[in-house]
């Protein structure tokens, strides 16, 4: 009897939705850390909607620990309930990175929108994004246009010059 033994295949990751955006927070935002009802201060280097990292003023925190964080925004107060993760986060080795575990409603929305303003003003790592050509003015997309149509000649005009020759 032969049995035959096929090499299982990995199993296909689903495909994971992008990364949320990871904002340089200005001005050496600061937020209020909270562990066991221990506070302490640290201020902001990175934000996204899923965490982001500080310096903080008592120093490394254990990986994994858990622990509450506030800060303000434009928008109002932000809080939620965080877990530290690794030091060195973005290269600094003073910064320590953390993610939500949970945010109520309205200051998920205040971050939100707090991120979305930031990014807006350039502060975000995310690539900018342009809009689609048929969502443009009619003059900017004549210009499009026009700049194509202007490459695709001198193209063929060099094409054709090489073929003489």
């Amino acid at each position: 009897m032969l049995i035959i033994v096929k090499k299982s295949q990995k199993p296909q990751r689903a495909s994971r939705a992008p990364r949320a955006p990871r904002i340089r927070v200005p001005n050496s935002e600061r937020a209020l850390f909270t562990i066991d009802g221990v506070h302490f201060v640290g201020v902001l280097q990175r934000l996204s909607l899923t965490g982001g990292s500080a310096v903080l003023s008592k120093g490394p925190i254990p990986h994994g620990t858990m622990g509450d964080i506030a800060l303000s925004t434009v928008y109002g107060k932000v809080s939620a309930h965080i877990e530290f993760l690794q030091t060195g986060a973005d290269g600094v080795p003073l910064a320590q990175a953390f993610r939500f575990l949970a945010m109520e409603d309205t200051s998920a929305e205040r971050l939100a929108a707090a991120a979305k303003q930031m990014e807006q003003e350039g502060f975000s790592d995310a690539p900018p994004t342009k809009p689609p050509s048929f969502a443009l003015p009619a003059s900017e997309a004549m210009g499009l246009l026009l700049r194509s149509v202007r490459r695709l000649a001198a193209s063929l005009v060099a094409n054709h010059s090489s073929v003489k020759s």
